[in-house]
């Protein structure tokens, strides 16, 4: 099963990898601010990257519950510096790009970042073209509503068909536009217009929402839903459970995990994939 990234090949029949989450925004729920410099982002960018993540995910508008909207001049000002900063860098690393934007999309690809992840799902046919254009991989994310209002009432008749019915959708828009399948993963959006029983339900039952033999990318990384279960509200006691979740996704045959922490995640997936 491989992902190509433009002219990255991820082999993830072999292994899966780590997707190290750099928000470079004021208001993102975790980090936001720490990194508010395109060398503070720089050098935490690098850091990720020792500790084993292999595509560093760079955002510019915070989708958060409630997040305001960002605009295009806003967000670009705040990746693009990254990008070339981090490519310049580190040549041989994949980055990818967390926006909805297609404008920003195109120019961050042309800045040498090679990933779309696109928390909207490329409902927006302007992204579709810059997908098929550039040759970019893709992470279609499943989202109910928008970050401002997703979490005022979530509600769905079957939570894990109608986001394989999503998926299914959109496979099909992406082929007909023009993209290689093998450029397409999904994320199925753990925490974006999802209740905590529709998180847990999704993650209990990962494998049935694989399609098109195409592989799944996994966003928990201390989400606050996590805070209910551990009765903490510290944001550092959401990393151990974080941990659990990329091994428990990867012996369900999740190959791909977004996280913030990223050498303890690298650690359990290969601690999984050797036992497996």
């Amino acid at each position: 099963m491989k992902w190509r990234c433009r002219e990255f090949v991820f082999d993830l029949a072999r292994q899966g990898e780590v997707l190290g989450i750099l928000n470079v925004t004021p208001d993102s729920f975790s980090d936001g601010g720490r990194y508010d410099s395109a060398a503070k982002a720089i050098k935490h960018g690098l850091a990720l990257l020792a500790e084993g993540a292999a595509i560093i995910d760079i955002g510019g508008e915070s989708t958060r519950p409630g997040a305001a909207d960002v605009s295009v001049e806003e967000e670009r000002s705040r990746v693009l510096p990254v990008v070339r900063g981090l490519r310049e860098a580190r040549p041989d690393v994949s980055l990818s790009i967390d926006t909805s934007k297609a404008q920003v999309a195109r120019e961050v690809i042309a800045a040498g970042a090679a990933i779309i992840n696109d928390v909207t799902g490329f409902r927006d046919a302007a992204m579709i073209d810059v997908a098929a254009e550039t040759g970019a991989g893709l992470v279609v994310m499943h989202m109910q509503g928008t970050p401002r209002t997703m979490q005022s009432d979530p509600h769905y008749d079957d939570v894990i068909a109608e986001i394989r019915a999503f998926f299914q959708e959109t496979h099909h828009r992406l082929l007909a536009a023009g993209v290689d399948a093998e450029a397409i993963v999904y994320d199925p959006g753990i925490g974006f217009g999802k209740t905590l029983e529709h998180n847990l339900e999704i993650l209990r039952r990962l494998p049935e929402l694989m399609i098109e033999d195409r592989p799944l990318l996994l966003g928990v990384s201390r989400k606050s839903w996590i805070a209910k279960l551990v009765g903490s509200t510290a944001l550092a006691d959401r990393d151990g459970p974080t941990i659990a979740m990329t091994a428990f996704a990867r012996e369900c045959g999740v190959p791909l995990h977004r996280v913030h922490e990223v050498k303890g995640n690298v650690e359990a997936l290969r601690m999984m994939e050797a036992m497996l």
